[in-house]
């Protein structure tokens, strides 16, 4: 969910010549022939240049050959021929490599401004005009043998979300390709004070995968202007299928833009770490003038009854991905990035607007690319729509989509405090009542028999048919950063005691069942000034600050030792919620305030340990609690966690420090 400034328009809607209609303006597209070829909108191959174009209500098309990107006078327009299932075609003998083309229709006697379509892959600066390349050439070298992590299941990641301006940006960061796809390509990369930074620090603290804010090609950045430091987090989609210029070395080059993110992912996946794309399918930047208008007025979206767009992603419009075509190109293109970019995940923003039967194609095509690609996305939409709710891939239709993640607002507003307020308080920083909500969260949003979901904040019953469809997080690009949560919630308290709140807080993410989620520069207390949306705030706002590392390496140790327990221990990682309820027991006694006590038994998925006992204590003092008589090995207490354990314990009665977790494991 973001704030988008797109503006509110009526659609350019067929003529409705019925009552039926005028309630529903929407029913006249059901009608529309569609195409299911996979030769949209540009092929080149030996007998020529073939353009291909889905426009089925258009009375004339045509194609404008241009020698550059932009600001030159076509030197050719090409009549195109109306074809089978409502697409318009047009040959040329030769290959048009080095050349640029738009396409425009003419529908109710008038043309509509030029495009440069839809299913673009190469596009000029700015994105107005497509690019007709030979997109083999711009693979670097060894990019037929480039391999993505293997990963068995999603909840075996650790993700790390990122920004890439925000990631590399400030001085301290030591990268030379400041804000580029190419910054995550170089190694050797310092801080001011010697501290890892890049690529390099994320091999170090172990993160499994990086999922990248939006790389396509978007709005509301002027390639032509990239001196002036303009910023956006990209949720403002323009061309689909090509990498944003603005990362790129030299956005009026078409081939830079692709090789250099090909390189990004390649050294990315030589470091051991996979892909993750954030798509925006769900609306776009423009309306009237957008792609997909000015080719298909009307089609791919919903409206209202009146005929103005509908708005659930409270961006100006919502796209239509139950309508054949929308369905067909969101399945593609996500194929095409899986298969071009060698992308190993895809996050899908607001994704509730899109419709289970979509999310379940696109899950299943990519499959068969490869089949440890994943799909998760944010299973609520930012305002109503004409879906039926029966039919949109919310959280509480997840188990309609089996293949498919959500995230976990219950976790995440019960371990910190509500996101729309910023001084509410959660477990971790000492408010009561929220531990039945924590502990949806920490059996994955399963079913189990000892927790009562009618206690639950946000969700009333158990929603995912096992751990590997919830994604737990406390925060994300956006609202506050957990720095500036703490902060606003603890205004009384030091840094020192809002890392404890921190560490108490991503311990309860990274040992809870499902996919642990963390936002980059959390790991070193990064802030963001206190701004609640940063999605077009500048870099001394979103930029990493990497001489935080230095300052806070106490913390960033304590995410490593976190992520390698995770990793190490599959008992965090269970595969089903069979397996759930049969190892994860929580204490029946234990029913304070502020406190949560639970096992993992019986050497859970595997697990070298055969238990691990784990007390979280959000409160403002030590609490006491029985330890079974064994012999423990301490893996955390009191603020510090080490893997591999860093003391010993024969059990009975032990106190947990305030704002704390102690985590023990034993072997027999």
């Amino acid at each position: 969910m973001k704030l988008c400034s797109a503006a509110m328009a009526v659609s350019a809607l067929a003529c409705m010549p019925n009552e039926a209609e005028s309630q529903n303006p929407d029913a006249v597209y059901s009608e529309y022939e569609t195409y299911n070829g996979r030769d949209l909108e540009l092929t080149v191959n030996d007998s020529g240049t073939h353009f291909a174009l889905w426009s089925p209500k258009a009375q004339q098309a045509q194609v404008l050959i241009y020698e550059s990107g932009r600001n030159t006078p076509a030197v050719d327009t090409l009549q195109m021929s109306r074809s089978e299932r409502g697409v318009w075609r047009v040959s040329v003998p030769g290959k048009l490599y080095g050349m640029f083309y738009t396409f425009q229709v003419r529908v109710n006697g008038e043309w509509l401004s030029e495009t440069p379509g839809v299913w673009a892959k190469a596009v000029g600066v700015n994105g107005k005009r497509a690019a007709i390349i030979d997109v083999e050439s711009t693979n670097p070298e060894g990019w037929n043998t480039d391999k993505s992590p293997e990963i068995k299941a999603i909840n075996d990641a650790v993700i790390y979300e990122m920004h890439h301006r925000d990631f590399s940006m400030h001085p301290s960061s030591g990268i030379a390709n400041k804000g580029k796809f190419l910054a995550l390509t170089e190694s050797g990369t310092t801080s001011p004070y010697g501290d890892k930074t890049g690529i390099d620090h994320l091999k170090e603290l172990g993160v499994t995968h990086v999922h990248i804010l939006p790389s396509y090609d978007y709005n509301s950045v002027d390639e032509t202007q990239l001196p002036s430091n303009q910023y956006n987090w990209g949720y403002d989609p323009y061309n689909y299928n090509v990498p944003e210029g603005s990362y790129s070395t030299n956005p009026s080059d078409p081939s830079v833009r692709i090789r250099e993110m090909k390189q990004m992912v390649k050294a990315l996946h030589e470091a051991g770490i996979g892909v993750i794309m954030d798509v925006v399918y769900n609306h776009t930047s423009l309306n009237d003038d957008s792609n997909f208008s000015l080719t298909a007025p009307g089609y791919y979206y919903r409206h209202k009854p009146d005929g103005s767009y509908s708005d659930a992603s409270a961006c100006g419009n919502e796209t239509a991905s139950e309508r054949k075509q929308v369905r067909d190109y969101i399945v593609n293109s996500v194929k095409y990035w899986a298969d071009e970019y060698h992308i190993d995940g895809f996050r899908f923003d607001l994704m509730a607007i899109h419709d289970t039967a979509t999310m379940n194609e696109v899950a299943r095509e990519l499959k068969t690319i490869r089949p440890d690609i994943f799909v998760y996305g944010e299973g609520w939409t930012a305002g109503d729509s004409p879906l039926p709710i029966e039919q949109r891939a919310l959280k509480e239709n997840v188990s309609a989509m089996p293949q498919v993640a959500v995230f976990s607002d219950d976790i995440r507003d019960a371990v910190k405090g509500h996101y729309t307020d910023a001084t509410d308080r959660g477990f971790a920083t000492g408010k009561p009542g929220l531990e039945e909500t924590v502990k949806i969260g920490i059996v994955g949003a399963t079913a189990h028999p000892q927790v009562d979901y009618s206690k639950g904040n946000n969700s009333k019953k158990p929603y995912a048919l096992s751990p590997t469809q919830v994604i737990n997080y406390v925060s994300c690009h956006d609202d506050l950063t957990l720095t500036d949560k703490l902060r606003a919630s603890l205004p009384d308290k030091d840094d020192s005691m809002r890392q404890r709140a921190a560490k108490l807080a991503q311990t309860i993410v990274f040992t809870s069942q499902g996919t642990p989620f963390l936002f980059a520069g959390e790991e070193i207390f990064r802030d963001k000034k206190g701004v609640h949306n940063s999605y077009k705030s500048p870099d001394s706002v979103n930029a990493i600050d990497w001489s935080l590392k230095q300052k806070n390496a106490d913390l960033f140790q304590y995410y490593q030792e976190l992520i390698k327990l995770r990793k190490e221990h599959p008992a965090f990682r269970m595969k089903t919620a069979g397996d759930v309820e049969r190892h994860l027991v929580f204490d029946k006694k234990e029913n304070r305030p502020g406190v949560i006590t639970y096992m993992l038994k019986d050497n859970a998925n595997g697990d070298s340990w055969k238990e691990i006992m784990l007390v979280f204590n959000g409160n403002d003092a030590p609490v006491d609690v029985n330890v079974p008589k064994a012999d423990w090995l301490v893996v955390a207490q009191d603020g510090r966690l080490v893997a591999k354990g860093f003391g010993k314990s024969s059990g009975g009665k032990m106190s947990v420090a305030p704002c704390s977790a102690l985590i023990l494991a034993r072997e027999k």
